[in-house]
């Protein structure tokens, strides 16, 4: 994880925003992207690709960041908006509404991957960028732990699906629960398998 973010940003810039979504794969529930603003110069200890982290460690992270944190945004965009206007449009969605909750507007953004289309700030992609750069890991954390728990929530309205485990993604027991018990309303129709089932 790289302390310094100097060579992404202008190095007048205070207020630089790390954003990163998560839920792109899944095949049910929202995608959730998350910003957020750190004081310049912070580490937070053990913040990094929220992929490599246990779903334990993220939970013990989540607070820290949002305690040390400048500004937090998050922002959904939900599986009938996925179905109508694609996975791409919806999570530039998700992290244009991530960045509106913001409460001071950041002089740089940092991105995982790609550049926001149309984005009036100065950004930079970085590709592996949850795994490079301390916020845009810090991002993915708290897009990951929000999301979670947006799954778990849609368990306990259809428990047979099993979402508390698999969070929506394409495991061979959700895919099986689809084939026995049909698709729910928070199911992408347009994803793979679930469009087969869905006709």
């Amino acid at each position: 994880m790289i302390e310094d973010i100097g060579q992404w940003t202008d190095p007048r810039a205070i207020f630089v925003c790390g954003i990163d979504e998560v839920g792109r794969g899944s095949l049910a529930g929202p995608v959730a992207a998350s910003a957020v603003i750190l004081p310049k110069g912070l580490m937070i200890p053990g913040v990094d690709d929220s992929k490599k982290l246990s779903s334990q460690k993220r939970k013990e992270l989540f607070p820290k960041i949002l305690e040390s944190a400048v500004s937090v945004g998050v922002g959904f965009v939900d599986s009938i908006k996925i179905d109508e206007w694609g996975i791409n449009y919806a999570v530039v969605e998700a992290m244009y509404r991530a960045i509106l909750k913001l409460s001071v507007v950041p002089d740089w953004v940092l991105v995982d991957g790609f550049l926001i289309p149309h984005l009036p700030i100065s950004q930079t992609a970085i590709k592996g960028g949850d795994a490079l750069c301390h916020l845009i890991g810090a991002a993915s954390i708290v897009a990951k732990v929000l999301r979670d728990r947006v799954m778990e929530f849609f368990d306990v309205i259809y428990p047979q699906y099993g979402f508390s485990k698999h969070k929506g993604y394409g495991t061979a027991d959700h895919v099986k629960n689809v084939r026995k018990f049909g698709p729910t309303p928070i199911h992408r129709k347009t994803f793979k398998p679930i469009n087969e089932f869905s006709r």
